[in-house]
C-alpha cells in the first residue's frame, strides 16, 4: 500500500486546501511508491505567511545556536541513512552507491551550513565624511523561494534550503514532482527534528499539471525576495523570467552539454575508469554528466575499444540489488527521450559501440555512440541519461574549440599526465567549473558552484553561497554632531 504524505506548514503536516493528492511513481515497477498532497495558490500563500510569520525571530537567533541545529540535522541524516537510501531507489530509482553518496554529501552540506551561520562578513568602508563610520553589512534577505530536482534528490534538496537558512533565511521549498519526499519532505523532516522552529521551513508538494501555477505563484508572492532552482535549462528560463518580473535575484544551476578532454600524454586506462563514472554514475542523470568524450586521435582507437567494453559490462536493472550500477530512467518521457536521440544519431550514420538496446523497467543500457555529426539532436541537446559520445580529434587545439561547442557551460574534466597543459587547457574551457585529471563530476559543500551560458548564473557553496543568499546593506554611523546642511 502507497505511504501517504501530506504538506509541511507551520510545522504542522497538513493536506492541500483542496484535499486534492497525485501519485508519487517508482520509476522502475511503475507503481504508486507514495501519495501527496498536492498544493495549490491557497497553499502557497499559507506557507509564505508561514514563512513570513517565523522571519524575524529565526533571523533573530544567535548564530551559534542556529550552528547547533544543522550539526543535528546532520547526526540525524546519517542516522537515518537506510531508510533514505531505500526512498531514493523507490522513489528516483537510485542505485546502492548513489544513495549512500547522496546521505553523506548531504550531511556534510548541513556541517557546511552550521559553519556558515557564523561565516557571513562585512567591511569598514573608507568614507569622505567626518566623524562617520560607514559599513557595509550581510543581512538575510526575508523568505526565500527553493525549488529542487528529483535527480540528486538528498544532497540538492538539502542544498536548496541550507545556506539560506543558516545565514538567516526563512524557506519555502517545492520539491520535484518525481521525488517530492526525497528533495523535499524528508529533508524538512530532519531539519524539523533537529529543532528547526514552527515556520522556518515548509514544503509544497504538487501534481505535475499544478507545478507552473504553484511556482508562479510562489515567485509571485511580494513576500518572497530571492529565488534558487536546480533543473532544466528551459524550466530554468521560465524560473529566471519570473524572477526578474517580480525584481527579485535568483541563483539558477542549469543544465550541462559536459565533455571530458583526454590528452594524448593521458593514462588511457585512468581516462577509461574517470568516463565510465563520469558518463554512467546514477545513469547519466546527473547535471555534471558526462555528453561528450573528447580523445586526441592518436589514442582514440585504444581509448574507444577500452571504453565501450566496460560500458557494455555495467550491470543494468533493479536499482535495490547491490550490484546493480545503472538504475531506470526517471520516468517513461525521460527514457523515450534518450532512444529518440539515439534513434536520430543511427538513422544519421552514427554507430553504436556498447548498449542502445530497448529493455524493460524503463532501464536505458550503457551506450556509448561514435561518428556523431552536428545534424543529429544528440550533437547538441543535453542527453541527461545513460548514453555519451565519443569524438577523436586531432591535437589539443581541435580538443579545446570542440569542448567549447556548446551554449552550455556548467562543468569539464581534463585528464593528462602533462599537467602544465592539463592546467592550460581548463584555463581555455567554457565552463563555470573544471577538473584536471579528473572526470566532471564532483560537488563540495565549500566549493563555487554553478555554470555560465545556458547553465545559469549565481553560485551555491562557501562564500559565494553566503552571498547570494543575503544582501549587502550599507549603514553609516554617525559619532559626533554634524556638521550642517546646506538648506
Amino acid at each position: 500500500m502507497a505511504i501517504r504524505r501530506q504538506l509541511i506548514i507551520g510545522g504542522e503536516h497538513v493536506d492541500a486546501a483542496s484535499g486534492k493528492t497525485t501519485d508519487d511513481l517508482n520509476p522502475y515497477t511503475g507503481e504508486a511508491y507514495a501519495q501527496v498532497a498536492a498544493a495549490g495558490p491557497e497553499d502557497v500563500r499559507r506557507a509564505v505567511d508561514a514563512a513570513a510569520g517565523a522571519f524575524d525571530a529565526w533571523a533573530g537567533m544567535r548564530p551559534t545556536e542556529r550552528g547547533k541545529i544543522f550539526t543535528r540535522a546532520a547526526e540525524i541524516f546519517e542516522q537515518r541513512r537506510p531508510e533514505a537510501v531505500e526512498l531514493m531507489a523507490e522513489e528516483t530509482g537510485g542505485v546502492n552507491g548513489w544513495g549512500h553518496f547522496n546521505v553523506g554529501l548531504a550531511a556534510d552540506i548541513f556541517r557546511s551550513a552550521a559553519a556558515a551561520t557564523t561565516a557571513p562578513r562585512g567591511d569598514v568602508l573608507a568614507t569622505d565624511m567626518s566623524g562617520v563610520y560607514s559599513l557595509a553589512v550581510r543581512e538575510p534577505y526575508g523568505v526565500v523561494a527553493a525549488i529542487s530536482p528529483w535527480n540528486a534528490p538528498l544532497i540538492l534538496g538539502t542544498r536548496a534550503v541550507a545556506i539560506p537558512l543558516a545565514v538567516g533565511n526563512t524557506v519555502v521549498l517545492k520539491p520535484s514532482e518525481d521525488a517530492p519526499i526525497a528533495c523535499g519532505l524528508f529533508i524538512a523532516d530532519i531539519l524539523l527534528e533537529a529543532g528547526v522552529p514552527e515556520g522556518v521551513i515548509n514544503v509544497i508538494t504538487s501534481a505535475r499539471e499544478d507545478g507552473a501555477a504553484v511556482v508562479e505563484s510562489l515567485i509571485s508572492d511580494d513576500r518572497v525576495r530571492c529565488v534558487n532552482f536546480t533543473g532544466s535549462t528551459n524550466v530554468g528560463r521560465q524560473i529566471g523570467v519570473l524572477a526578474a518580473q517580480n525584481l527579485k535575484p535568483a541563483v539558477l544551476e542549469l543544465g550541462g552539454k559536459n565533455s571530458i578532454v583526454v590528452l594524448k600524454d593521458a593514462d588511457i586506462d585512468h581516462a577509461v575508469n574517470a568516463s565510465i563514472f563520469g558518463s554512467f554514475m546514477h545513469a547519466g542523470q546527473i547535471c555534471m554528466s558526462a555528453d561528450r568524450i573528447v580523445v586526441d586521435r592518436s589514442i582514440a582507437d585504444e581509448f574507444t575499444e577500452k571504453f565501450a567494453a566496460r560500458a557494455a559490462a555495467l550491470p543494468a536493472g533493479d536499482p535495490k540489488d547491490p550490484a546493480t550500477v545503472i538504475g531506470p530512467a526517471i520516468n517513461t518521457a525521460s527514457t523515450e527521450r534518450q532512444f529518440g536521440l539515439i534513434d536520430d544519431a543511427t538513422a544519421k550514420g552514427a554507430t553504436v559501440l556498447a548498449g542502445g538496446d530497448r529493455r524493460s523497467n524503463g532501464i536505458v543500457p550503457a551506450t556509448v555512440l561514435a561518428g556523431v555529426t552536428d545534424d543529429m539532436k544528440i550533437y547538441r541537446d543535453e542527453i541527461f541519461g545513460a548514453v555519451t559520445t565519443v569524438f577523436p580529434v586531432e591535437g589539443t587545439e581541435a580538443a579545446v574549440a570542440f569542448a567549447n561547442d556548446t551554449p552550455y557551460g556548467l562543468t569539464a574534466g581534463v585528464i593528462t599526465e602533462n599537467i602544465s597543459e592539463g592546467i592550460q587547457v581548463a584555463q581555455r574551457l567554457k565552463t563555470g567549473i573544471v577538473h584536471v585529471n579528473d572526470q566532471p563530476i564532483a560537488d563540495e559543500p565549500m566549493a563555487p558552484f554553478g555554470g555560465v551560458g545556458n547553465s545559469g548564473y549565481g553560485r551555491f557553496g562557501g562564500q559565494n553561497g553566503i552571498a547570494s543568499f543575503t544582501n549587502t546593506r550599507w549603514v553609516t554611523i554617525q559619532q559626533e554632531g554634524h556638521a550642517g546642511y546646506p538648506i
